[in-house]
Order: structure tokens, then sequence, then C-alpha cells
């Protein structure tokens, strides 16, 4: 099958010793930076001679403003405490401008921000470092939309083997949160690691993953022309109660499935099918999945905030009432309906209350679901995590 290929991309996370080496200026010795030791420490050096003030900014507990010291050489470093394994992001602080670490390669972009990584190994985090095992493939493609009248980029996943086979696969349409794009979940999520060490274990079913631009409804109200990747600075997701998730269906249903259905070997059929999303592509999933059951059997509502009661405004069942009526009428029915519906949320995630409340609320509706919790808050740590424990249980 040949692919319509626009452009592709390869993805890559730490090696296993999450460092990299740079030179300074000529002469200079050279600088290893980020080095992870032996218990998880880590240590940050930066060659700055005439700077006066250098700060390490991390997103680990303890992370934020780390002050460095200078030697006589003009080398900046300092060396934190053991680290938890796992994948880590930074900055650099130079005289206070944000920069990027200049000696680690490993570079991603969360929506218009710029950040290092380092990967920590450990036995939680060792689905995130790429392994000699057989690797799927990253596609980026142009898909028609019909609500916006202009192309749309997506990425798209195909596990390893594919091109070698006739197999069909189940397809898992995974969407990002806002201030991202379709790029969030490929770079910050590094889906196609995860998804390639999950196969290779025997964990997951191979699946196609489309990681498509969310943004249809409110770039579709903007004055804007030409195809769309990212949404334009300022656009957000509205905040979820006030936003019409009618063209969002109107195009996952009516153009990105049937796009999907054409060009890859899928298995065509609403069991086959997933969708699921963080955060504003969370509130898309259960607004397009919920009312169309006839298209999605399985559910991913990673990090709602949709489920919070906000000035008067009903939350919990509610919202699931509001966007499918008969949910909880027959209980059997919707079990029936929904081969899985996954809830999960950071711990330190302002949205716990409302999530947890939630499942309370289903469980004594006798509606099945999985709900689970990471340390965090409203962050890639948490959804990173959330999809190494969707995947495996999707498909089943």
């Amino acid at each position: 099958m040949v692919l319509p290929v626009v452009f592709c991309m390869t993805l890559s996370a730490q090696e296993s010793t999450a460092t990299s080496v740079g030179t300074g200026p000529a002469g200079a010795a050279k600088v290893r930076s980020p080095e992870v030791l032996a218990d998880g420490r880590v240590t940050f050096r930066l060659l700055a001679p005439k700077a006066t003030a250098i700060l390490v900014d991390g997103n680990w507990a303890g992370g934020r403003d780390l002050p460095m010291t200078k030697d006589a050489s003009g080398l900046w470093s300092v060396t934190t405490p053991p680290l938890q394994p796992e994948l880590w992001a930074y900055t650099f602080s130079v005289d206070g401008v944000r920069t990027l670490d200049p000696n680690n390669y490993n570079v991603s972009r969360d929506g218009v921000g710029f950040m290092n990584t380092l990967l920590v190994l450990g036995d939680q985090s060792a689905v995130f470092q790429p392994q000699p095992v057989p690797h799927g493939a990253v596609t980026a493609m142009w898909v028609p939309s019909t609500a916006m009248k202009t192309p749309r980029r997506m990425f798209v996943y195909l596990p390893p083997g594919y091109e070698e086979s006739e197999t069909r696969y189940p397809v898992l349409y995974l969407l990002h949160g806002s201030g991202g794009d379709e790029e969030a979940w490929p770079v910050m999520g590094i889906a196609n690691v995860i998804m390639d060490n999950l196969i290779a274990e025997g964990k997951a079913k191979p699946m196609i993953v489309v990681m498509p631009n969310a943004y249809w409804g409110e770039i579709a109200s903007l004055d804007v022309a030409g195809p769309r990747t990212a949404p334009p600075p300022g656009v957000g997701s509205g905040g979820g109660r006030t936003v019409s998730y009618e063209p969002n269906e109107r195009d996952i249903v009516g153009d990105l499935v049937p796009f999907v259905d054409k060009h890859f070997r899928t298995i065509p059929d609403r069991e086959n099918r997933a969708l699921a999303g963080l955060s504003m592509g969370a509130g898309i999933t259960m607004n397009v999945a919920l009312k169309r059951l006839d298209v999605f059997s399985s559910v991913g509502i990673l990090s709602s905030g949709a489920f919070r009661s906000i000035a008067g405004a009903p939350g919990g069942v509610a919202v699931l009432e509001n966007i499918a009526p008969d949910f909880f009428a027959n209980p059997a029915a919707t079990n029936e309906k929904i081969r899985l519906l996954f809830l999960s949320v950071g711990t330190e995630d302002p949205r716990l209350p409302s999530l947890t409340e939630l499942q309370e609320q289903l469980r004594s509706r006798n509606i099945n679901f999985v709900f689970k919790t990471y340390p965090g808050e409203h962050e890639w740590k948490v959804w990173r995590h959330s999809l190494v424990d969707l995947a495996p249980i999707l498909f089943r």
C-alpha cells in the first residue's frame, strides 16, 4: 500500500544515560549536560564565563529556580537530589533570560513553549525509553475538513510490521489539550515510543493511533485562510461549557474517521474504534464519543474539568446526562455499548475532586469504568502514564 505521506518524522527519547556531550568555545573542555547519576541525581552544566546568575527550572518537586554555581573556568553546575524515575523537562535562566541547554539535543515543544527533556530510568519509566524492539512509523498527513473548508494536519502511528503485512488494525483517536496541537502526543507524549514498547511486550494489541489537530470548532469560527496546523495565538478551549461541539462531531465522524478508514488498513467498525483525549481533548471526546456510540465503543477521558460545578451549572452525572440522555436509564445497555470507559487525573490536579465524585456516582449507578490517578498536576507526566495504562486494555 502506498501511503499519501506528506511528511515523516523520527522521534527519539533519551539514551539510557540521559546525557549528551557538547563543546564550548574553541579549546574549552567538553561539557556534559545533563548527567544522570546511578542514584537518580542529575548534574546540569553550562559554560558561560560572562554570566552573573544561572538557574535551572525543572518540573520535578523542588526543581524550580535551582541556582547554579560557577567555577574558575566559567563552567556553571548544580546537582539535584535523587529524582524519581520519570521523563522530566527543564530550561535554564541565564541572567533572567530563559534558554535551552545547548548540550542536550533532546528538545520538546508544548504549544509555544520549548524545553529540554531528560529520562531518569527505573521500573516505572522504562516504557519511555526506546528499546531494541520492532518500531512502528509516524506519518504526517493533511486531512480535508468539510466544517473548516481547509486541510488540517494529523500524525498517524502505524504499528511495527504494518508495511509488510495485510493485517487490518483497530484505531485509537488521541486528542491533545488546549494550547497544544497535533505534535503534542507524538512529541510531549512520546506516544510512538510507548506503543512500540507495549506492543513488543505483548501488553497492548497492535493498533493505529491517530493524533489530529483538535481545534475544529474554534478555528472554523476565525477568519483565517489556508491550511491550519496549530491554532492562531490566543485561541483556547473556551472552558468546555459554552463551546459548541457540533463542528467537532461533524469533522471527527464525517471527515476524520472516513479518511483514516480509506487510507489505512483499519477494522472499520465501532468495536475497533476508540476516542480519547486530555483536558480540552477530553471534553471533545465525551461530547462526541458518548453521543456517537454507533461509531466508537471505547472512551478515554483524561484530566477533564467538565464535571465540576461552576457558577451554578451542575457537574458530575448531569454533564453525562446532558450529552447522552439514555446513559443512566439502562445501565446494562450502556455497559453493553461501551467496551471501555477510562477516566484518569493527577493527584494534585484541581479536577481530582470532581472526577472522584463522578466515579462514585458511576459506581452507584452500576456503570462499568476504569479510574486511575497518578502523581502530578495537570501535566504530561500524568497523561503519558495514562496512555501506558489505557492502551493495554483497549480492544481486548
